[in-house]
């Protein structure tokens, strides 16, 4: 589901309080990582994950790769930690019209 600039401008305002519920290591993106971030994204629909241990490049690249696994959308990228939003079946957080 893409989300419209109002949309992210909002969840870019949940999201701020919020701690990272996933770091990723030296080990990159593993499965064991991606099945840990899409329980997460199951149950909360707005997380922050953490990459560290990379290159600036490749930590964009990871987190645009968690995106388009996830099916999620990048809410935010602020150093190394990006914010992440898919909506639940049964959705928590209630975005705005436009």
């Amino acid at each position: 589901m893409a989300i419209n600039d109002k949309q992210k401008l909002y969840l870019k305002g949940l999201s701020h309080p919020l701690k990272p519920v996933v770091m990723i290591g030296n080990k990159g993106l593993t499965e064991t990582v991606l099945a840990e971030i899409e329980n997460a994204l199951t149950h909360h629909e707005l997380i922050k994950v953490r990459v560290s241990g990379q290159e600036k490049a490749e930590q964009a690249e990871m987190i645009q790769a968690i995106a388009l696994k996830t099916s999620s959308n990048v809410v935010m990228v602020i150093g190394h930690v990006g914010a992440f939003y898919r909506a639940a079946k049964e959705a928590k957080i209630l975005l705005p019209k436009k």
